[in-house]
């Protein structure tokens, strides 16, 4: 049965089967580097989260008694950029930790993992609770891309006084991870799982069972329904769009028409007129060489 949706614009189109069976493939092939599934795997999942990190950290001696997926924080600032973090885990410490994924550079940028810690640490302190008592914050960034080329699987960011060389310990981490890293070591291992599409495939059982939960049972397709929603609303306002160009463009070609057949101004002179330029000028000027 086909499906009505509505775009942000308003239009309401009706997803045919083909468009249907374009999102159910949409889900399947969607990996750990896909936010919301990401997401959905990890919310509440503290076995696959304290494995993670385990390895990007490669220490075991922590555990993790608290995560959630897709976490609002909202600026106090009526104007202010609000974030949405990928994952949020509290350790049986208070340390916290944030973790994203990232598929381009722009949405790694080192000043975003400023940004992010500053809007969790605002967020550890209550009032009158002295300073020294704030707890470590992890910002780790696990990027499909190498983001410093050297082919290194994880970057750890540190700060130190330049004039004595010694490292200044402040609590806040960030982490960068390698995830087009490929070895035989767990690092290569995670990379490998995060972009793999077939939970049947991923090397790390609490992360393929996570993967498996969400693409492999109507109860895990059906929690990814506002993933679906939001693109269906994208393959709406793209519809949307098509169509508004194509009546333009039709509109446009009948004044042209009606133009050209008067005699009375040139073809360039009427493109000018209808502000016509680039590659649509010269499919005009194909069109209408005739007159």
């Amino acid at each position: 049965m086909a499906k009505k949706v509505t775009g942000k614009k308003g239009c309401k189109i009706e997803l045919s089967r083909e468009i249907s069976a374009e999102l159910e493939k949409t889900l399947d092939d969607l990996t750990l580097f896909d936010d919301d599934l990401m997401g959905k795997v990890f919310d509440g999942n503290t076995e696959a989260t304290e494995l993670l990190l385990q390895i990007i950290l490669e220490r075991k001696d922590f555990r993790i008694i608290r995560v959630k997926g897709q976490v609002e924080f909202r600026s106090p600032y009526a104007k202010g950029r609000t974030i949405r973090l990928d994952i949020l885990a509290t350790g049986e410490d208070g340390t916290e930790f944030n973790v994203e994924v990232q598929r381009n550079t722009k949405g790694s940028h080192i000043r975003r993992a400023r940004y992010h810690q500053s809007m969790i640490d605002a967020r550890l302190l209550k009032r009158n609770q002295d300073f020294q008592e704030l707890k470590d914050t992890y910002v780790i960034f696990i990027c499909q891309h190498d983001k410093f080329k050297q082919n290194k699987p994880v970057y750890h960011v540190d700060k130190t006084i330049r004039e004595t060389g010694k490292n200044f310990d402040d609590g806040a981490h960030v982490i960068y991870v390698n995830g087009g890293y490929r070895g035989d070591d767990d690092f290569g291992k995670l990379a490998h799982d995060f972009n793999c599409k077939n939970p049947e495939l991923i090397y790390y059982k609490p992360l393929a069972d996570g993967v498996r939960h969400i693409k492999g049972t109507e109860k895990g397709r059906g929690n990814m329904c506002e993933a679906f929603e939001r693109l269906a609303e994208k393959v709406a306002d793209e519809r949307a769009e098509q169509v508004t160009k194509q009546v333009t463009r039709q509109m446009t070609n009948k004044y042209l028409e009606a133009i050209m057949k008067s005699g009375k101004i040139s073809l360039a002179e009427a493109l000018d007129m209808f502000d016509i330029t680039g590659k649509d000028r010269e499919m005009y000027e194909k069109q209408f060489a005739e007159y």
